[in-house]
């Protein structure tokens, strides 16, 4: 007889992680499918021909909660996978201007202050005055007037309140295409300010954690572990080719690529936004429910690693290269890829213009580009890797946040998880983690519900 479980879960990134566990905890029978060798998703790492990579350049932000939550619940000591920084720094284009910035204001109050009022030399008083109206008027309008501030870029918004261009190139473009990859003109002002607006009820645990290793393998196998431990069951290297609907129109499990078919009282959709949408086209693609997630545009993103024989910068600090090709980098020798010499990991901005390029090609514009930053990188290069995500986010440009979906779906047995699907973040591990746990708890109260009733 067919083994049938209580959840289906298609996707072992965190979305798919979190809700697994949580499921799990209430002893739910979990069946969990990745259709990579590997659990992590967009928070992987992986042996690429020899060289190790991660799927892209990550931090912890000190003001998540559901995110470290899930760490501590499978076990996972935060002070052992984490190297906690209190500042940031913007690169300019000539290597004596670097500006620091304090981003714990609690946790590290002196260079919180020293990175406002000094930096004289990148932002004058001026610059800095122009940023205080544009600042306070952009978190009011998130509250007040979401939907209005998500029809307009954060550059046109900058514009609107009077930031200076000094202040908007050496701030606001580094703090917009150093986060998620596009540029201010094409960045909603709505998703820029929830950055900003989701730390401010826990303003006094702000600061970045560097991962002490590749997450596979200190954060999701981990993870993969705990939920094993309380019977749930993960497969990697299987991927699903579609949901299977019974007579009633009720999911009920999953048909997977080699023709084998999973039964399952729930299924919990947990995948990017592209693989999600190829999942449900054949079944949904005319359910007006769906209408608005299938519009939702995706966009990709692009990072480059480099290995060296010497570490390209002193620190292993979150930093921005506005004005280049480096939205954001890192030295990771000291965190992440602590058996390297050196190691550079980048987040290319306007990653579209790198897709189609070879990767010889995105190497000559990466060292010109760190050599205008400060880094003469090319004669201590030792290997390199480009990752391409074509399709792995939700797009942040304007008008496109409330074609987001809620996790709980219309059609009984399906729910969806993922950072694309409506709550506070954006694009982030706390809002895969916050989609997850929200996909459980819609799984579990239906339960109990059908308890109450039936009592």
């Amino acid at each position: 007889m067919m083994k049938r479980y209580d959840v289906v879960i298609i996707g072992g990134g965190l979305a798919g992680l979190a809700s697994a566990l949580k499921l799990a905890d209430k002893r739910k029978k979990v069946l969990l499918l990745e259709a990579e060798p590997v659990l992590g998703g967009r928070t992987s790492n992986y042996q690429d021909n020899g060289m190790e990579v991660e799927s892209g350049f990550h931090r912890m932000i000190g003001y998540y909660t559901a995110f470290p939550e899930m760490l501590r619940k499978a076990g996972i000591d935060l002070k052992e996978i984490f190297m906690w920084e209190k500042r940031m720094e913007v690169r300019l284009a000539e290597k004596e201007k670097t500006a620091k910035f304090g981003i714990a204001p609690l946790l590290g109050p002196y260079q919180a202050l020293k990175g406002v009022i000094g930096n004289n030399r990148i932002l004058s008083p001026l610059d800095k005055l122009s940023l205080i109206p544009f600042f306070t008027s952009g978190l009011k309008d998130y509250k007040k007037s979401p939907k209005q501030l998500d029809e307009i870029s954060i550059a046109d918004y900058a514009k609107k309140y009077g930031v200076t261009e000094n202040a908007f190139q050496s701030l606001i473009v580094p703090l917009s295409s150093g986060l998620f990859f596009i540029g201010p003109k094409r960045y909603s002002a709505y998703a820029f300010f929830g950055l900003f607006a989701a730390g401010i009820p826990t303003i006094y645990k702000m600061r970045i954690g560097a991962f002490l290793g590749g997450m596979t393998d200190i954060m999701c196998n981990p993870i993969g572990k705990a939920i094993e431990r309380k019977g749930g069951e993960i497969r990697t290297s299987c991927k699903v080719k579609k949901l299977t609907i019974d007579q009633n129109k009720r999911v009920n499990g999953v048909k997977l690529d080699n023709g084998n078919s999973i039964q399952a009282d729930h299924v919990v959709l947990a995948t990017t936004l592209h693989s999600a949408k190829q999942i449900l086209a054949s079944d949904f693609e005319d359910h007006p429910w769906f209408a608005p997630m299938l519009k939702l545009p995706v966009m990709p993103a692009v990072t480059f690693q480099l290995e060296l024989t010497k570490r390209a910068l002193p620190k292993d600090i979150t930093t921005f290269g506005p004005g280049t090709a480096l939205a954001s980098f890192a030295e990771q020798s000291r965190t992440t890829f602590r058996h390297a010499h050196g190691r550079l990991s980048i987040i290319l901005a306007e990653p579209e213009k790198f897709l189609d390029m070879e990767p010889e090609e995105t190497l000559k514009i990466v060292l010109q580009d760190t050599k205008k930053l400060g880094m003469d990188l090319e004669k201590h290069l030792v290997d390199y890797r480009q990752i391409n995500h074509h399709y792995d986010f939700h797009s942040l440009e304007p008008g496109n946040n409330w074609l987001r979906p809620e996790q709980n779906t219309p059609v009984d047995g399906l729910v969806l998880a993922g950072d694309y699907t409506m709550q506070p973040f954006f694009a982030t591990m706390e809002g895969a983690v916050v989609s997850g746990n929200k996909a459980a708890e819609i799984i579990l109260n239906q339960k109990a519900h059908k308890k109450t009733a039936i009592s």
